[in-house]
């Protein structure tokens, strides 16, 4: 029991990093040892969610604190900042539906620096992001850790569960990345 709580608090540590230094997979963490757990100790399953979560929120924290100060400035010299465009009309939703654009942004892999951006710069009060961005953190560890409960229950050691749950995870990410890239063309097209 020892092993998976100081787990924990690494996948907290892990999550926080990733959630600062955006090129971490973090919900591959959170699923990896999600499946992991569900093999060695299933009844620990709250504990990982728990964790995830609140690394993916002192993580957000950082960054919002990080983006609120240094401003766009600071996002372009950590190349946080690439598609200005696309920021405006992230500025724009957040302005409109702060608390539901918040909630999704986690959910979209690539959704949640926009959005972070998005806030910081748009001013968003510091009240409103750390209120909406605490259930957005836990659904998005919720969602991860149930992929890794479906990995880890299919195969029957927990490194297939892991490597199940991190492929799987890879492979969503890639398949949205792909997605996005591809409609955006055709959606400036139709605009020229």
């Amino acid at each position: 029991m020892t092993g998976t709580l100081s787990g924990s608090a690494w996948l907290l540590l892990v999550v926080a990093f990733g959630a600062i230094v955006p090129i971490v997979p973090t919900g591959a963490a959170v699923s990896g040892t999600a499946a992991f757990a569900f093999h060695e100790h299933p009844y620990l399953i709250s504990v990982v969610v728990a964790s995830g979560a609140a690394g993916a929120y002192l993580g957000d924290l950082v960054m919002y604190g990080m983006c609120r100060l240094g401003g766009e400035r600071l996002a372009r010299r950590l190349r946080w900042l690439r598609d200005e465009e696309h920021l405006t009309g992230v500025k724009d939703r957040l302005r409109a539906r702060q608390v539901p654009v918040l909630l999704v942004s986690r959910l979209i892999p690539g959704g949640r620096v926009p959005v972070l951006l998005a806030a910081a710069f748009a001013g968003i009060p510091w009240r409103t992001f750390v209120v909406a961005n605490l259930p957005a953190c836990v659904l998005w560890s919720v969602v991860y850790a149930a992929i890794g409960l479906a990995g880890g229950s299919v195969f029957g050691e927990p490194w297939q569960g892991v490597l199940a749950a991190v492929v799987l995870i890879l492979l969503v990410n890639q398949a949205i990345t792909w997605f996005a890239k591809r409609r955006k063309p055709s959606t400036s097209d139709a605009s020229g």
